[in-house]
């Protein structure tokens, strides 16, 4: 026999209870063990179950945001303006390009648009659509054609950290490539006016300035949070930068570019916006967004790149000198004016 001790709690008139020993066998005190150990390892199972469930709907919310971009598939969904896919060779190789037409009795001038590091997402095509309602033909390659799993392209990667893996192994030569054939072909689309510029977001925009040291033919180069490349000696187009003022990983490099095109005596033009982070065109008009910094640098970011377009469509055809002169400027944090949405082209000069 086992004697165990447990706490008489009868005494119910304000006593202290006192402990006084039972008589149990021995089988019965290994039940109760064993039934304890039992009810521990179930909790424990329990919550490692919970756990690992908490785990999986963190990621899965996290890749429904960034991948899935709801939101901007509804808009481009909604859209009015023409869209389709058109397949553009260059040697051997075939490309897939997203296309949107402007809404516009007249000839219009192409911008070629270079998708973020994630590939030509829902957000990079309802962004060209967004552009193509201002009144411009919107060519966006899809860069990850043929990369994909099973010669696919952005669409078929099983995962983000897949698709930025492989758009980050991309060659430059088959990106400008690429590029090349999206501008060739724009160009000479009867609805086209002749006029190329170009636009990169992330990822895109680095390529963006890359791809003016390469073509000859742009009337500007729009580069939103991308890094200059080493030689800039040979861009003949004005290159217009969009720079977050929370992201030192980009910005830092932007007076190293600013002396680079000074000293090629090349235009560019680069805005910093206060209280923004990476990625603010994107983020700014996602409806999860919790950055007010972002919100206001997307629909300043925005305006500063419509007007500018609109100035390109007047200009003559693109100019290949370089006697334009480099300027660097910074957008005041959050103006308090009602009409805050001002391009940021009218802020004063650093």
């Amino acid at each position: 026999m086992l004697r165990l001790l447990s706490l008489d709690r009868g005494l119910r008139a304000g006593k202290r209870g006192i402990i006084k020993s039972v008589s149990v066998s021995q089988d019965a005190a290994c039940n109760l063990i064993f039934t304890g150990a039992r009810l521990v390892a179930m909790k424990t199972t329990i919550l490692r179950y919970v756990s690992l469930a908490a785990l999986l709907l963190t990621v899965l919310q996290v890749t429904v945001s960034l991948r899935a971009q709801d939101w901007a598939k509804a808009r481009l969904e909604a859209s009015p303006r023409h869209h389709e896919y058109v397949p553009l060779k260059h040697g051997s190789r075939t490309v897939q390009a997203f296309v949107v037409y402007p809404e516009v009795k007249t000839k219009a001038p192409v911008v070629i648009l270079i998708h973020e590091i994630f590939g030509l997402s829902d957000w990079a095509k309802e962004m060209a659509d967004e552009l193509a309602g201002q009144g411009f033909i919107v060519i966006a390659p899809d860069l990850l054609t043929g990369f994909g799993p099973n010669g696919g392209g952005s669409s078929e990667f099983a995962s983000q950290d897949a698709t930025i893996k492989a758009v980050s192994g991309l060659d430059p030569e088959v990106v400008n490539a690429d590029l090349d054939a999206a501008a060739d072909y724009g160009k000479h689309l009867p609805a086209a006016d002749g006029k190329i510029a170009v636009a990169g977001f992330c990822w895109g925009g680095s390529k963006s300035f890359l791809f003016a040291t390469h073509r000859k033919d742009l009337s500007a180069a729009f580069v939103f949070y991308g890094t200059g490349p080493a030689d800039v000696s040979t861009i003949t187009a004005p290159v217009y930068g969009f720079y977050a003022g929370n992201d030192a990983r980009v910005g830092a490099t932007v007076p190293d570019t600013v002396k680079a095109m000074q000293a090629a005596g090349k235009k560019y033009d680069p805005v910093t916006y206060d209280g923004a982070g990476h990625g603010f065109m994107r983020a700014g008009e996602d409806p999860g967004n919790t950055v007010p910094g972002n919100k206001t640098a997307r629909d300043q970011g925005f305006e500063r790149l419509v007007k500018l377009l609109h100035e390109m469509k007047s200009a003559p055809m693109a100019r290949t000198g370089a006697e334009d002169r480099t300027t660097a400027r910074k957008v005041v944090e959050h103006p308090a004016a009602c009409h805050s949405a001002v391009s940021a082209s009218s802020t004063a000069s650093m």
